[in-house]
């Protein structure tokens, strides 16, 4: 499991540095700033996958200078609370922005 988490963090990353061409996102103070803002959100997608009680696929994850965005929808508020509980734990992760809709 952790494996897997690593090589799609190595991938993600070696492919951002070469298809980007060290481009710099507006807001980000530097290439170091995008890569690991992309590390940490592929880091925070893989541990959704991993986990049973979140849709991975329902719920969408940006990040920018540590700050992880979460949107999308979940089926209760457990749910949306352990997604966030998951971002949190990720290396790198400053604050997590909740804006996870719970469908009624």
């Amino acid at each position: 499991m952790q494996l897997r988490t690593t090589l799609a963090c190595a991938i993600t990353v070696f492919a951002l540095i070469t298809a980007s061409g060290c481009a710099v996102q507006r807001g980000q103070e530097s290439v170091g700033a995008y890569v690991d803002d992309a590390a940490i959100t592929t880091s925070v997608k893989a541990r959704f996958v991993d986990n049973k009680d979140v849709d991975a696929g329902a719920i969408k994850v940006e990040t920018l200078n540590g700050t992880v965005m979460l949107s999308g929808f979940a089926k209760d508020q457990t749910e949306r609370s352990t997604a966030e509980a998951i971002a949190m734990k990720v290396s790198g992760v400053k604050s997590v922005k909740n804006s996870i809709a719970v469908r009624p």
